[in-house]
């Protein structure tokens, strides 16, 4: 039996073709890519027997290995194209490929095979072979075609469009069969070395997963069901949503299931995603106890581009970056020597292999994680349309599986990745500065800038206004779009300006804004502010649901789990779920016993705060006098954490030391205000801190490095603004908009803050629930049963 290779064309064809340096986004010579829009443009002069995204596969042997290669070719176009169809459109174009079939051998063929590529910069300097990596893939697409269709040749056009002004250039070549097939194996040969090194890891992984067993002596209550129903979502191609509280493991038992069905063909690989580096250290460290039993599997850590980036500035072009210089020449040599020793690619080994090979550490992780069985980054890699992993197609996808741990996390940061914020005062800069220096540019930020203007006084906005609009400014995406044509071709030319970087920032700004303005629907709001002069409008997707489900829709599977899913309802439905999702909630693993829970009913709301520092200090020096230990102490902000810490500042307290968090800590200070929360110490620690920031989830402080945790308020994020266009829209679908824009966020950053406590069978403690409301049945209800029931504090020893 041979070996089977499956391969798309498109990562066949980069792998052995990519050639060059790396580009900013803005260059002309950058990567070029796909865009629905763009291919609209095309595509909708096709005549009625012309097909477009048309699926191609096709088999050929290469010594002992058989290649499966796939894809689908932008359009196949039957019978004479006449030029009246081009007619007004590209006259040096069409006239480029007279000249090409003109002097093409053997007479033209009667089936055009068309692959088209959109692109943000001018047309004017692609030439023919500009880039050989497009060619390679119409090629290839129209090898396949042909040999399904038993043609002896074809002709393959090569069509690049300009997305903004639609503006084609074409290219033509008649190939026969003959041609075609030689080619497609000089692809071949040249990719051979790297599809035997995979080969040969994929044999040792399959043995390796056959061979694994689960990494502990035993199941830790609730474990193994949350094992069997994560393996069991992927094998029948399903979301599940868990609440697994904290204790449960969670971790390795949606890892091990995802490794153990990857063995068993179910997978091809999984991505693990996550809001922040805390939880994907802990998957870093469950992949590595798996690989101490002897599992071999590939894995990759994304870190973002700023924090990996070797330059002081982060700007992608071979004049300001080494690493960028031609990075293409150097990739597939720093991969193959990467995968030849190393499985578990962490940031570290990242930064060491990018050296070495002198290639960008951002990208080299990129192009790693293509290969990787295992992926562990943000969530912005699969749902935010902006950096997603776009090489990852259809096919593949089908085959991948989503584990999104920490899933509460995933609503907020899906509405930022929707939304969209464009402000006046960029445009306004750019008018001052461009008059003499770009008469085009100066009148596209002119044009906009006059759009601002007109909307406040359409809307009568005064200083500190932010209204809801009834509709999105229907003005500004074309206004925008010719702004980026100008933007463009000026960031193209070189040399440096004084308004490059307020451009380049602008250029950004109106590139999300028409991206979003293009999704816009009823599940939008649109609203104005209006601050001294400055003028901001934004879109924002208030109900994210069918975004991350269009998002997810090609994977085989999506796992959505987290310690604080409550409720689970409310997720299903403002992460993309419906009622055919599998759906689970895990008792806790830890005894009651473990936990006291005391409720000081005070309150917390906004009027009463000032009332209420008396009896929140009065209660800290009760609790770590009666119980002292290390204690956390949760506030709804910043400003309500300085009253209450000033208040219990005004006496002077002997028994143990303070911690204050501050706003914009840098790592190592966070790193410092952590370790303060020492296993042995002397003396007791009160720290405060706020509900929602980086110490109040994703941390573990066991044993008696932490002993108590204070968790004041219930949470609910600060009414008005964007708040209340939420409860607005949740209140008129039929929902309780209270509840999806406040209750429940609010509750869950109470969960995330006393989950703190609790993190192994052997710790104990106490949590205080510092607010009236907590007594009240419909936030009861919210509480984890492990809190139940709570004891309340009497108010007339605290003052």
């Amino acid at each position: 039996m041979p070996e089977i290779v499956e391969i798309a064309v498109r990562p066949l064809v980069e792998h052995v073709y990519r050639s060059g340096h790396i580009e900013s986004g803005f260059r002309t010579g950058e990567a070029l890519t796909e865009g629905a829009k763009a291919h609209r443009a095309i595509q909708r002069n096709y005549g009625e027997a012309d097909r477009m995204e048309v699926y191609v596969q096709g088999e050929l042997a290469l010594g002992e290995i058989l290649y499966r290669i796939d894809g689908r070719c932008d359009g196949l176009l039957f019978g004479t194209q006449t030029e009246e169809s081009e007619a007004g459109r590209e006259p040096e174009a069409r006239e480029a490929v007279r000249e090409l079939v003109a002097g093409d051998a053997p007479p033209a063929a009667a089936v055009i095979l068309e692959e088209i590529k959109s692109t943000g910069g001018s047309l004017e300097p692609i030439g023919e072979q500009t880039y050989p990596v497009h060619w390679a893939q119409a090629k290839c697409y129209a090898y396949l075609y042909a040999k399904a269709e038993s043609l002896n040749s074809i002709r393959v056009r090569l069509t690049y469009v300009q997305r903004t002004t639609e503006e084609i250039k074409r290219f033509e070549r008649t190939y026969s069969f003959q041609e075609l097939e030689r080619f497609v194996l000089e692809v071949l040969e040249a990719y051979d070395p790297y599809a035997r090194q995979q080969l040969a890891h994929a044999g040792r992984r399959e043995q390796s997963i056959k061979a694994l067993a689960f990494p502990f002596s035993g199941y830790r209550q609730g474990q193994r069901k949350l094992a069997g129903a994560a393996y069991k979502s992927m094998v029948d191609k399903k979301r599940l949503f868990a609440r697994a509280p904290t204790g449960t493991g969670k971790t390795i038992s949606t890892l091990f299931p995802a490794v153990k069905a990857i063995g068993e063909g179910v997978l091809r690989r999984f991505f693990y995603i996550t809001a922040k580096t805390t939880t994907r250290t802990a998957a870093e460290e469950t992949l590595g106890l798996m690989r101490g039993q002897g599992l071999c599997l590939r894995s990759v850590t994304l870190t973002a581009k700023e924090k990996v980036c070797f330059q002081e500035e982060v700007r992608c072009d071979k004049e300001a970056c080494p690493f960028a210089d031609g990075y293409y020449d150097r990739i597939n040599g720093a991969l193959a020597d990467l995968w030849s020793a190393e499985t578990a690619v962490t940031r570290e080994v990242v930064e060491a292999y990018a050296r070495k090979h002198r290639v960008c550490p951002f990208e080299f992780s990129l192009d790693a994680a293509y290969a990787a069985d295992a992926v562990i980054c943000d969530y912005n890699y699969v749902y935010d349309p902006r950096i997603s992993l776009k090489r990852l197609l259809e096919e593949q996808k089908r085959q991948t599986a989503i584990l999104a741990d920490e899933a509460h996390n995933l609503v907020d940061r899906a509405r930022e990745m929707y939304s969209a914020v464009l402000a006046k005062a960029p445009f306004l800069e750019l008018k001052r500065q461009t008059r003499e220096a770009n008469p085009a540019l100066y009148a596209a930020v002119k044009a906009i800038n006059d759009a601002f203007i007109a909307l406040r006084k359409a809307t009568g906005m005064t200083g500190g206004d932010a209204i809801i609009l009834e509709r999105a400014p229907e003005s500004l995406p074309p206004l925008l779009e010719a702004f980026v044509v100008q933007a463009e071709a000026e960031l193209t030319r070189a040399g440096e300006t004084s308004y490059r970087l307020v451009l380049t920032d602008a250029y950004y700004a109106a590139q999300a804004y028409i991206r979003v303005a293009g999704y816009f629907n009823e599940r939008y709001a649109v609203y104005a502010e209006l601050e001294r002069s400055d003028v901001r409008v934004k879109l924002l997707c208030v109900d994210p649901s069918e975004m991350l489900r269009q998002a997810g829709k090609g994977y085989r599977s999506q796992l959505f789990f987290s310690a604080t899913l409550t409720p689970l309802s409310y997720y299903r439905d403002t992460l993309g779920g419906d009622g055919e999702d599998y759906a689970m909630a895990i008792p806790s693993p830890f005894r009651k016993e473990q936990l006291d829970v005391l409720l000081l009913p005070v309150s917390t709301r906004y009027r009463d705060r000032e009332r209420s520092k008396t009896p929140i200090a009065a209660m800290l020096r009760r609790v770590i006098a009666e119980r002292p230990g290390n204690m956390l102490v949760f506030f709804p902000s910043y400003e309500y954490m300085n009253a209450v810490y000033e208040q219990f500042a005004e006496t002077p307290w002997n028994g143990g030391d303070v911690r204050v968090q501050q706003s914009g800590m840098t790592e190592d200070e966070r790193d410092s205000f952590l370790a303060a929360f020492r296993e042995d110490a002397e003396r007791p620690l009160l720290a405060f801190a706020v509900m929602g920031g980086v110490f109040a989830e994703g941390i573990d402080l066991t044993g008696n490095r932490l002993t108590g945790v204070v968790v004041v308020g219930v949470g609910l994020p600060q009414f008005g603004g964007e708040r209340d266009v939420i409860r607005r829209y949740y209140d008129e679908a039929g929902k309780n908009g209270f509840d999806y824009a406040y209750k429940f966020p609010g509750m869950n950053k109470v969960l995330q803050a006393g989950g703190r406590l609790i993190r192994t069978e052997q710790d104990h403690g106490i949590l205080v629930l510092a607010d009236d409301r907590f007594a009240w049945p419909d936030y009861e209800a919210l509480l984890p049963e492990e809190w139940k029931p709570v004891t309340v504090m009497d108010r007339t020893t605290l003052g």
